[in-house]
Parts: structure tokens; sequence; C-alpha cells
């Protein structure tokens, strides 16, 4: 039997038996950074990305992927998990926005085969990840009919709406806080403020697709993306700032 947390965040079409979402305790570790200014739903308002609050590793990837093409024209998502900070920029490379948002609890890279078909009570706490690696994001509908972005589709990782539907779990407050120590807590789905989703993510999946580059905290950016240690790419082309 599916469990509430699994309906909320499973699409309604061929969604995997689990689609991960957060009902785990609040972790103490990690390293604080600025945030972006909070709106009036604890969300990060639109506004454009400031090149200097964006980290280094998030701006080399969005050079990148604007300079070798591999963005195939489409609008692309940078989730930085080191700072817990996601950064959207239309097809163009243009910055459309960058708000806080929750991740998995375990931190790690990688997520264990077969994790998308197990049940949520059978996944233990150091599997809770959020994958890093490139992704086509896409839209999706679960079955209460909101609107959500698959993230990586095989391991059930989607990108939605932050949901404080469990007052113990504060995940509202904790996209407030001025520090990144409590923003892991989800079983490895993306979890925004809902105003951002809207007005940010929302119009990102206009087309129904973008590129979702989720940055590692166990290796380099370079390694995960194919840069060598020269900041090219694997065919040689050199980033271009943006």
């Amino acid at each position: 039997m599916l469990q509430a947390a699994v309906l909320a965040c499973a699409a309604s079409f061929g969604a995997p038996a689990l689609a991960r979402d957060s009902v785990a305790p609040a972790s103490s570790s990690g390293v604080a950074a600025p945030r972006v200014s909070a709106g009036s739903d604890s969300a990060s308002d639109s506004r454009a990305a400031d090149r200097s609050a964006i980290s280094a590793s998030s701006r080399e990837v969005a050079d990148w992927a604007l300079a070798s093409g591999d963005a195939k024209g489409l609008p692309f998502l940078i989730v930085d998990k080191q700072a817990a900070t996601l950064h959207v920029f239309d097809a163009g490379g243009r910055p459309m926005g960058s708000s806080p948002v929750l991740l998995g609890l375990a931190r790690g890279d990688d997520s264990v085969p077969g994790i998308g078909e197990r049940p949520m009570s059978q996944i233990r706490p150091h599997e809770r990840t959020t994958t890093a690696g490139r992704f086509l994001g896409e839209r999706g509908v679960n079955i209460h009919g909101e609107d959500i972005v698959w993230v990586d589709y095989d391991a059930a990782i989607s990108l939605h709406r932050v949901r404080p539907s469990n007052p113990k779990e504060r995940r509202l407050e904790r996209l407030r806080t001025p520090t990144i120590d409590d923003n892991r807590i989800s079983y490895g789905c993306i979890n925004v403020p809902v105003a951002f989703y809207e007005r940010v993510v929302d119009p990102a999946f206009a087309e129904g697709h973008a590129i979702v580059y989720v940055l590692p905290e166990t290796r380099s950016a370079r390694e995960a993306f194919g840069l060598d240690t020269t900041g090219r790419n694997v065919a040689g082309v050199v980033p271009a700032s943006f």
C-alpha cells in the first residue's frame, strides 16, 4: 500500500512506485551560506540572480552549458546542493531567479539501484540522497492534480512546491533561516517555495522540458559534467561568461 507521502509526490501517469518526499528529521550538519531574500510564503520572490551570489561551481557549469551547447537551447536549472540553492536560467542563459531549497537528508550524490521501487519504510536515512547529475526535467502531475517536475525519474526524485503538511518538519521555517544547516530533510525530492515555483520554475518549463543540473557534493562539478582541469568541456569548448 502506498504511503501518504508517496501519493503526494507520485505522478498520475506511469509513476515510479516511490516518488520520494520528506518525513525525516532535520540534519544539524551543513555550512552557512548567503541566502536569497524570502517572500510572503517563506518563498524566494523571483529576482535576477546576482552573479556574485552564485557559487564558482554554479557559474562554471552555467557557462559550460551555454558555450558547449549542452543545454540544447532549453532553459536550464542548477541545483547547488552545497549552497542549498536553486538557480534558474532561460534558454539564452539569462538568470530568471534563485531560491533556497530543501534537499535529501543524506549527503551523497548517487541513488541506490532500484530505490525508486522500494517502500519508503525500507529507505534508510543514509540512502535519502538527492542524486547529482544532468537530467532532462519534465513536467508531471501527481494524483492530486498538482504539477511537479520530474528530475531523476528512475530514482523517483522530483522538484515541487514545499508542502508544510507536517508542522513538526518546519519546512517553511527551514527555508527562512539564514543558514543551510537545516535544509536537509527530504527523501531526495527538491522542495522549493510556492511563489518561486509558480513565478520562476513553472515558466521555465513552459515548453514541457528544461535541463536540470544537480551539482555534486562528494566530487567536483568538473568531474560530474565532463570538464577537464582547464575548465574546458570534453569537446574542448572554453566556457564563456554570461
